[in-house]
Parts: C-alpha cells; sequence; structure tokens
C-alpha cells in the first residue's frame, strides 16, 4: 500500500517531473536494447545501433537520477537510514551510464584512427564491462528497492519488481565480466530480458505511480 507522497513531505510538483522522467526513461531504456541487442550485437546496423544506444543511454543515465532522487526522497521522509547508500550507488550507476554512452558517442560521431581499446579486446575505461552501468546500479536499485518495500514508500508490486531489475543488473554485469562474449546465452538471455521487458516495465509502472496513478 502506497502512501500519500503529502504524508512523506516529497515535493508533489517534483515527483510529477519525476514520474514523466521514469516513463521517458522506460521508453529509453527499450529503444537502448533494442538499438544495442539488435544492432550492435546481432550487427543488423552496427554504426546506426552504437548511434541510437549511446544517446539512449547518456538520456537515460540523466532521467534516472531524477526519477532515483524522487525515490530516495519518500523513503527519507520515513526512515533515512541505508537508503541513502542505495542512493549513492544508484547515483554511480546513473553517472557512470552518462559517462559511458558519451564516451561511444563520441567515438562514433569522431571515430579514433586507431581502435586500440578494441582492438586488443580491453574493458572500456570508462565503464568496464558495465560495472556502472550495470553492476553498481544494480546494487543501489537493489537497496533503494527493498528500504521502498520495509517503509512502504511504494507499492509492494513495483517494489518487488524493482528488486528483480537490481538482482538481473548485477546478472548481466557479471555475465559481462565473466563470459565477456555478448552473443553468449548466459549473457544475452538475461541482457534481453531485463532491457527488453524488465527495465521498461519497471520505470514506467514507477513513473505512473509517482504521478499518483
Amino acid at each position: 500500500m502506497t502512501r500519500p507522497s503529502a504524508d512523506r513531505g516529497a515535493d508533489s510538483t517534483f515527483e510529477h517531473w519525476a514520474g514523466l522522467a521514469a516513463i521517458a526513461a522506460g521508453i529509453g531504456g527499450l529503444v537502448y536494447a533494442v538499438a544495442f541487442l539488435g544492432g550492435v550485437v546481432q550487427g543488423a546496423n552496427p554504426a546506426l545501433g552504437m548511434l541510437v544506444a549511446s544517446i539512449a543511454l547518456m538520456l537515460g543515465g540523466v532521467l534516472s537520477l531524477v526519477v532515483l532522487m524522487a525515490v530516495y526522497l519518500r523513503i527519507s521522509a520515513i526512515s533515512h537510514g541505508i537508503a541513502l547508500i542505495g542512493l549513492a550507488l544508484a547515483l554511480m550507476g546513473a553517472l557512470g551510464a552518462v559517462v559511458h554512452g558519451g564516451y561511444d558517442l563520441a567515438n562514433v560521431l569522431n571515430p579514433p584512427a586507431v581502435e586500440v581499446i578494441t582492438d586488443a579486446g580491453l574493458p572500456s575505461p570508462v565503464d568496464p564491462r558495465g560495472l556502472l552501468t550495470f553492476g553498481v546500479s544494480g546494487l543501489g536499485l537493489l537497496v533503494l528497492a527493498a528500504e521502498a518495500r520495509r517503509s512502504r514508500a511504494l507499492s509492494r508490486r513495483v517494489s518487488n519488481l524493482g528488486f528483480v531489475l537490481g538482482v538481473m543488473l548485477v546478472v548481466v554485469y557479471l555475465g559481462r565480466l565473466i563470459v565477456l562474449a555478448p552473443t553468449n546465452l548466459l549473457v544475452a538471455v538475461p541482457a534481453g530480458i531485463t532491457g527488453l521487458i524488465l527495465a521498461p516495465l519497471f520505470y514506467i509502472w514507477l513513473g505512473l505511480e509517482l504521478r499518483g496513478r
């Protein structure tokens, strides 16, 4: 059961805009997943896929900053505690996504003369194997979702979905770290479920809840 945001001392106007940002982040996450998994990983159109994916990743990171802050404010109106750690991790992950997307976009718009990192098989220097975008973001979401459920800052269903999404983000990171190949089923299946279903559903549902619907 979700208590009215006014009872939490949260800014209703901010929650309204955060709700819109969450819906936009959900749609953007779907665009990113389709562009990266279809265009880049499956090779349908690597150049266009990377361009769209990098832009979507940057914008998604910025939008999620607003959304995660709104979730934290709901929780903090009841109890601070470990939620602050969750917020810190989640914000680190969101900023990591922005930097990762910006790095990829810079390389797409102005391709380097020599692909030293790619040719050598080295991980991205700004977000190795998705450490921030997936790993740290997942941990932060796990903490916030658990605290949101405990404090009833969000509905049980949205909190549970956020917890599952957090777990899957960590799984995707571990897959990229250990298995490495994005086409391997151990990586592709969790990434597909996370990017095409769980993340868009969570953010859109969360957005509707923040907007009081």
